[in-house]
């Protein structure tokens, strides 16, 4: 059963859906952190700028890590909510025959 389901259209437009917006976005995620890593451990002049008061660029990095860490699990969620979950659901009901 799991090889016809495998092979479904439906099946494969959802494994198409879900690869073609998580592994962009997961590359991009990832230069994005490690660009905050090797600046941190190789531009600590640039880093280290303050922009006011006490705060500085790192700092602001740093804090937008936490910020586009939670863009992005609420766009997934828009995004599996409203592409993805239908038809997986179709895929289901599919599979088992419902």
């Amino acid at each position: 059963m799991y090889e016809r389901v495998r092979q479904s259209p439906d099946f494969l437009e959802l494994r198409r859906k879900f690869r073609s917006f998580v592994f962009p976005l997961t590359a991009g995620f990832l230069f994005w952190y490690l660009l905050y890593v090797v600046m941190s451990a190789w531009a600590r002049g640039f880093m280290g700028h303050v922009l006011f008061g006490k705060v500085n660029v790192a700092l602001v990095f740093g804090l937008l890590q936490f910020v586009s860490t939670f863009v992005i699990a609420w766009w997934y969620e828009r995004y599996s909510s409203s592409k993805l979950d239908p038809l997986s659901e179709k895929v289901r009901e599919e599979a088992t025959g419902l």
